[in-house]
């Protein structure tokens, strides 16, 4: 076959491998924390090259995740909630987990042990299905869903990745979801450009949450150098014309990543951090603080599963 799967453990996680073996490409997922993305990696110049800034450690990985939530699943909401705070159907709730003394941060399963529901490998692509069973675990978020997620390797170095949330609880609960990948080609970030097709900038206050204003925002709709620029932003993505809706280019290496967000996911996070090595580049369905401003949250019908897609593809020059 063209595809394989293989399971191994590296550095101190349990590794699932989905492997084109006509490219050499390989995506390495650790379900057991967080159905993490930990590795993409391409042959480039002869050598396999991990376009996934990962944590190189079960070590690093305990060390520094709560500073970088590198790689995870964020469900039932992503970025911040301030206060841990949130009103749904005329009651109020209060998130109980959080790495900060002041926000929720990224959902209730960026370090859940997901199951392996499925593992399948053909000819034309390799998919791993996984599953997290939430059981209300929570105080703040007291409803029971199932989130499933579906890693596919396909050819030309493409990635699809897929999340499908289905509601446990008799009434509808409220949902967000995203993710929180950091991509590294090994050039600093400031050598780099960066596209995105949004017109306009979520403007945040001073606890990086949305104040209720969009800022028209142009200067990404051409490629854009990143030296000495800082972002840690929401934009709103428009899919009106064909390609990617996002594209990092480095050009000294002759590698481009492309994102294809389905329209389920509309907005954009783009977060340079301060060792500007790499930079997070976010699909997610909604803005930070989404429970309480409303800026694309889904109320999630108990018979209507939804589903949240996207796709990474890598062109070499």
């Amino acid at each position: 076959m063209s595809f394989n799967i293989q399971a191994f453990q590296q550095n101190g996680f349990d590794i699932i491998a989905l492997k084109d073996n006509k490219s050499g490409t390989q995506v390495e997922i650790v379900p057991a924390h967080g159905a993490m993305l930990h590795a993409f990696r391409i042959q480039h110049k002869g050598q396999l090259l991990n376009i996934i800034d990962n944590f190189d450690s079960k070590e690093e990985y305990q060390q520094q995740f709560a500073s970088t939530f590198k790689g995870v699943k964020l469900s039932p909401f992503a970025c911040r909630i301030p206060d841990k705070q949130y009103e749904w159907r005329e009651q109020s709730y209060k998130i109980k987990k959080s790495v900060l003394p002041d926000h929720a941060m990224h959902g209730l399963l960026y370090d859940a042990a997901f199951s392996v529901l499925e593992q399948t490998a053909s000819d034309d692509n390799a998919s791993l299905l996984l599953e997290y069973d939430y059981k209300a675990e929570d105080a703040g978020y007291p409803f029971n869903y199932n989130c499933r997620v579906r890693y596919t390797l396909l050819p030309d170095y493409q990635l699809e990745i897929q999340t499908t949330l289905s509601n446990h609880e008799a009434t509808p609960i409220p949902v967000m979801d995203g993710w929180h990948p950091y991509f590294t080609t090994g050039t600093p970030v400031d050598e780099l450009e960066l596209q995105f097709s949004a017109t306009w900038l979520v403007e945040f206050d001073e606890r990086m949450v949305p104040n209720g204003n969009l800022e028209p925002c142009e200067e990404f709709l051409q490629p854009l150098l990143l030296e000495g620029v800082a972002l840690d932003n929401s934009f709103l993505l428009s899919f009106e014309n064909p390609g990617p809706a996002c594209s990092l280019y480095d050009r000294k290496q002759g590698i481009t990543i492309d994102f294809y967000p389905e329209d389920t996911y509309p907005v954009l996070q783009v977060y340079i951090p301060p060792h500007r090595r790499s930079i997070a580049i976010e699909n997610l369905s909604g803005a930070p603080d989404a429970f309480n401003n409303g800026m694309g949250l889904y109320q999630l019908e108990r018979d209507e599963p939804r589903t949240f897609g996207t796709r990474i593809q890598v062109r070499l020059a």
